[in-house]
């Protein structure tokens, strides 16, 4: 039953990272496609486009975080339980807010290479969406 908890630990990292997978696939293809647009219009090629899709990145580190908070919560006695339950939805909730960010930062791609205009507030919504797994993060930390 001990196992349940490295369980935990692997899909905090896993499902963590199949979202940020998820959200850099779909955001790198709208600036891909964005620079095409900028390229047939003969306008310039916004390099920003590049942390656009590379924004939902870091959900995989959060998991890896979330991994480590989960191991030695489980070194220091909590329940295998717990730390399933916590690595599963962590997990998730850190996947899904990757995902997200993915087709937000997707749509700011698409705007920004259209206008070239709003950089700043695509920021803010990508970093807001980014928030959900901050927030996830420390809160994890806290019930372990």
């Amino acid at each position: 039953m001990e196992n349940l908890a490295y369980l935990g630990m692997a899909c905090a990292l896993c499902i963590s990272a199949l979202g940020s997978g998820l959200g850099t696939g779909v955001a790198g293809q709208s600036a891909v496609g964005g620079w095409k647009k900028c390229y047939a219009a003969g306008k310039p090629v916004p390099f920003i486009l590049v942390a656009f899709a590379g924004a939902p990145l870091t959900q995989t580190i959060y998991g890896f975080l979330l991994m480590n908070f989960i191991r030695s919560a489980f070194e220091t006695g909590a329940s295998y339980l717990l730390c399933l339950a916590v690595g599963v939805f962590g997990g998730l909730a850190i996947g899904l807010s990757a995902w997200m960010q993915g087709k937000v930062a997707a749509a700011s791609a698409d705007a920004l290479a259209e206008t070239g205009k709003g950089t700043a507030n695509y920021f803010i919504v990508i970093g807001i969406t980014e928030t959900v797994a901050l927030f996830t993060l420390v809160f994890c930390l806290l019930l372990l």
